[in-house]
């Protein structure tokens, strides 16, 4: 090879900042020899390389010999950099691993001017460091990867659908300010900024106008609620003042403040999640109740009192670590009669507690006021082992619906601030029942009459059909509204209720002379929004679909209580959109857009290449599968698009047709993707709950197995181009997918999956692997062998030795659901079994893996993973 055909081969690449010059390989005619002899032997020939010595301007010919055992690829996997130096005639290695791993039994090294002879059986896989002098070589060993051009994941850019899609805004709640007026709340994702920030729309003018201002809520505003006659607002303000963090509440009338207390030192964060957080005004707008964190001391006065600090107590799991001690604070004012603020003598503030100690310590929030004095609140219970389970995604905790009575001295004179006042409690729900969420209906004359709430058995299945239970305040009788589906009828289809974990705020609309509670709730694929009858617990479907009808999956977001509501809709191709419903003077339902979405042209077009459609699994029914397809890559000649079933975590939670920006994203990459509604699945009726358990690991694999087959007996997919990614329970069944039925999909993706159920000891949630399993969960519960050896034969990890298809595993470092270990031992499993596995550790995310960083990484890794390993190599 002549010296100006060598130079060709050169190539500018960035180490450590620099710019350095490499000599691409030569010899490559023999390192693709197709005879296997020859690529034996030259394993076990003399490897070398030409480089470019930086000093004499001139090449270099490296000649090292490679043990039998090493194998071609590898060392550069282990060789980082080196160096010559003319002056000292010494050849500087950069890292030890490559005495460890090779044998440098002899080193020529032969200069060339204007001629280099061609070395044979040269390797391409040596290291792109070259002419570096002893300090630069030191100093570029830091910054050099020695395994990332072996990886079986490479990155190929930023998607721009994803990230538009992604940023779109989502409507998150929404209110009625008063008269005509509508706000609503956005929850906006900033990939530059790598932030999720607030943005709110308000919306003037009623069903008559389209008028509408934006503006970007202040981060230093964490919660805020309208009183009932909407002249007030309360807002909790949390300001960063240094290295530490002032706290606020504040009571504007208008535009004026009317209250407002520095509460910093009274309690830690304010509760603004769904499980604990309370802000609602007495019906005199006198008073406010709220939820925040107890300070550590606040039982203990003593402050050279060592203890309180280091006592242990349990948290709310995933993802609230921090929440410890939810306490209920009221918050009273006197309002001024000039147009100032309240003096700080005019106001009051005070923790609630119990005046007669339970049997278990009892946490409570959602408190809500009925009258000046009493309130009704959630209260939830510790285990009599000392746990706080974790409540996120749980509907089957030990918490019931309390009614707690204000004393005469909860007064503004004469009472500190921050000081615990004794409260006469009673709970009304029995201890079997896990209740949440209380909502008032007011009559007419602001009488408190009812009092409903969403009840759960407590223990079994995570999630189930839900009850809608209320109390008769007149006669203190409990009753069930709407109660538990087993099997939905011919007649109805109803499968029961499947709501969120909270009722809105204001759930109750008046149509005539009935009075509704309205949510939205699953009803097998699809959120739809329900109406229903307070007095006799009909129930209707008001936004059902017909054939040929969008496939429309609702949320619903406020309710002024009177005539009018605020929710939103999508389906998997189009995104969310809010709409105002309201009943005209005939009774009659009407709808109106209030926002769309802004899209480029390009999207726009893009997403309207999509279909979207739902398939039984007439195999195994209920089951059914959303299907998700790019019309133009279904029509191409050829093999079918790649299919990525995605089966949903929980188990039991659902698949539905609402716009997902990643599940849009990768179907525009032109790929078919498959969600298949299990057995377990909500929305079908609480039969199929029940009949999951202690079959996790065989029924629900087998449903997803059979959508699969249906696919393909449908002509929208084809054996040989099937992919598989899923996270938490989804995780499991991937993982139990391609152990079980190894040859059947060529790649997985698993964020945070359950692989060892034996080993969630240690998760928020230990009761969920026995409730699944078919096991009995007690506070005397432990992981005997017998137990063990239970939950292993039904989890992924006792087929892993069958696992074929390359994994990847995108793991959340501070996950407390499926605790973090679990990945990385399967990892370790699959990679001592010499299985292409790799794995992305994601520091500070939790389960979902939903920080805007995290889920823009995670998506482009599963689409770089299926690219490179989606389709069969004989394709």
């Amino acid at each position: 090879m002549s010296w100006s055909d060598l130079k060709s081969h050169y190539r500018e690449v960035r180490l450590g900042g620099r710019s350095r010059k490499n000599i691409a390989s030569v010899g490559e005619d023999e390192q693709k020899s197709a005879d296997p002899h020859k690529r034996r032997k030259m394993k076990r020939s003399w490897k070398g390389i030409i480089v470019y010595c930086g000093i004499f301007r001139c090449p270099i010919l490296l000649r090292v010999r490679v043990p039998l055992r090493f194998k071609y690829g590898v060392c550069k996997s282990v060789w980082s950099a080196f160096s010559y130096s003319a002056c000292r005639g010494t050849m500087f290695m950069s890292s030890y691993r490559l005495f460890n791993r090779v044998n440098l039994f002899s080193t020529n090294l032969k200069f060339f001017r204007r001629q280099c002879t061609r070395a044979e059986h040269i390797s391409g896989s040596r290291p792109r460091t070259l002419g570096l002098s002893k300090r630069s070589f030191v100093k570029r060993q830091n910054h050099t990867s020695t395994t990332a051009d072996m990886s079986l994941l490479q990155h190929t850019g930023p998607s721009t659908l994803y990230t538009e899609l992604a940023e779109l805004p989502l409507p998150v709640s929404a209110d009625f300010v008063g008269g005509d007026v509508a706000r609503v709340t956005y929850s906006v994702r900033d990939h530059e900024r790598n932030i999720t920030q607030s943005l709110t729309k308000t919306f003037s003018g009623g069903i008559t106008s389209d008028h509408q201002t934006t503006s970007h809520d202040s981060s230093e505003v964490k919660a805020f609620a309208i009183s009932p006659s909407k002249s007030r607002q309360a807002i909790l303000r949390e300001v960063a003042n240094g290295t530490s963090t002032k706290r606020f509440v504040e009571i504007w009338a208008g535009t004026q403040i009317e209250a407002s207390l520095d509460v910093t030192m009274y309690h830690d964060a304010f509760h603004t999640d769904d499980f604990t957080s309370s802000l609602s005004f007495s019906p005199s707008e006198t008073s406010l109740l709220y939820t925040a964190e107890a300070n550590i001391n606040s039982d203990d006065d003593a402050s050279d009192d060592p203890y309180p600090k280091f006592r242990y107590i349990p948290h709310f799991g995933e993802p609230s670590r921090a929440k410890k001690r939810s306490t209920i604070f009221l918050f009273r004012w006197t309002r001024s009669t000039a147009f100032t603020r309240a003096a700080k003598q005019d106001m009051l503030l005070v923790a609630l507690s119990l005046a007669q100690p339970t049997q278990v310590p009892v946490l409570f929030g959602q408190a809500t006021f009925a009258t000046e004095d009493i309130i009704y609140a959630s209260g939830h219970e510790h285990t009599k082992d000392g746990r706080l389970l974790g409540v996120k995604w749980c509907f089957n905790r030990p918490m019931g619906i309390w009614e707690i009575k204000l004393p005469e001295s909860a007064t503004v004179q004469g009472t500190p601030f921050g000081a615990k006042i004794s409260c006469n409690a009673l709970r009304l729900t029995p201890s079997e029942r896990s209740c949440r969420s209380p909502r008032v209906l007011y009559d007419d004359s602001q009488t408190p009459t009812k009092l409903f709430w969403f009840s759960n058995p407590v223990g079994g299945p995570h999630a189930s059909c839900v009850s809608l239970e209320y109390r008769d305040l007149a006669t203190g009788t409990n009753k069930v509204l709407v109660d538990t589906v087993m099997e939905p009828t011919p007649e109805t289809d109803f499968p029961g209720l499947y709501p969120n974990y909270n009722m809105p705020s204001s759930p109750f609309l008046r149509r005539g002379d009935f009075v509704y509670i309205v949510l939205h709730s699953l009803w097998r694929s699809r959120a739809t929004i329900l109406f229903i009858d307070t007095e006799s617990g009909a129930v209707s479907d008001e936004t059902k679909t017909r054939d040929g009808d969008p496939l429309y999956s609702w949320g619903l977001h406020a309710t002024d209580n009177k005539t009018r509501f605020i929710c939103s809709r999508s389906t998997p191709t189009t995104p969310s959109e809010v709409l105002l419903g309201y009943f005209d003077q005939h009774d009659n339902l009407n709808w109106k857009v209030l926002d769309v979405p802004t899209l480029s042209f390009a999207t726009e077009n893009a997403l309207r290449d999509l279909t979207a459609s739902i398939i039984p699994i007439g195999a195994r029914p209920p089951t059914e599968t959303l299907v998700i397809q790019s019309k133009k890559a279904s029509a191409r000649p050829g093999p079918k698009p790649i299919c990525v079933t995605v089966p949903h975590g929980g188990p039991h939670a659902s698949s539905t047709t609402s716009f997902h920006p990643a599940t849009a994203a990768l179907a525009l990459e032109g790929y078919t993707l498959s969600l298949p509604n299990y057995t377990g699945s909500m929305g079908y009726g609480e039969k199929y709950i029940q009949k999951l358990l202690g079959h996790c690991g065989t029924m629900d694999v087998q449903d997803v197995v059979e959508s699969v087959n249906e696919l393909v007996r449908l002509g929208i997919s084809e054996h040989g181009r099937q992919v598989v990614q899923g996270g938490s329970h989804g995780g499991f069944l991937t993982a139990h997918l391609i152990g079980q039925y190894p040859t059947l999909f060529n790649a997985a993706v698993m964020r945070n999956p359950v692989t060892s159920a034996g080993e969630l000891t240690a998760s928020d949630i230990p009761d969920w692997a026995y409730a699944e399993f078919g096991l009995q969960f007690t506070p005397n519960s432990l992981m005997t062998p017998a137990t063990f050896q239970k939950m292993f034969e039904a989890s992924p990890i006792a087929h892993v030795d069958n696992v074929r298809a390359p994994v990847l595993l995108l793991i959340g470092e501070d996950d407390l659901r499926a605790v973090p270990a679990q990945g990385l031992r399967y990892y370790h499993a699959l990679k001592g079994r010499e299985r292409g596995v790799e794995m992305l550790w994601f520091k500070g995310e939790t389960h979902p893996l939903d920080g805007v960083e995290a889920a823009r990484v995670s998506w482009e890794a599963g689409r770089d993973w299926f690219k490179k390993l989606g389709q069969n190599p004989a394709d």
